[in-house]
């Protein structure tokens, strides 16, 4: 591992309309964030919150923002780089899978 990953949830203050019952997306950001600094102790990664509603100027954030809110994907939408790992709900095992392809060991 060269270089700490990043990871992104894409997300809004409101639930998603299919997602009732379920965290809110900066809920799920910072459950996230803990549950993978245990996992991977001493193993850094960074992490980042877009609200699909006021996305950053750049273009791919954008276009992905776009398409959760043309109901392309539910969100939470949680991308390891640029590969979806969970939406709406997300799995913590599809997560960790994809971050152990990319080097990272689960600590003791």
């Amino acid at each position: 591992m060269t270089e700490p990953i990043m990871l992104s949830v894409y997300g809004a203050e409101t639930i998603c309309a299919s997602c009732v019952n379920m965290p809110g997306a900066k809920d799920t950001f910072e459950w996230l964030e803990a549950a993978l600094k245990r996992k991977y102790p001493d193993q850094p990664f960074r992490m980042q919150y877009i609200d699909i509603n006021e996305p950053p100027q750049q273009e791919g954030i954008q276009e992905l923002s776009e398409r959760i809110r043309s109901d392309e994907f539910f969100y939470p939408l949680v991308l390891v780089e640029d590969v979806i790992v969970g939406e709406g709900n997300p799995n913590l095992k599809d997560i960790y899978e994809e971050m152990e392809k990319r080097g990272y060991v689960p600590g003791p």
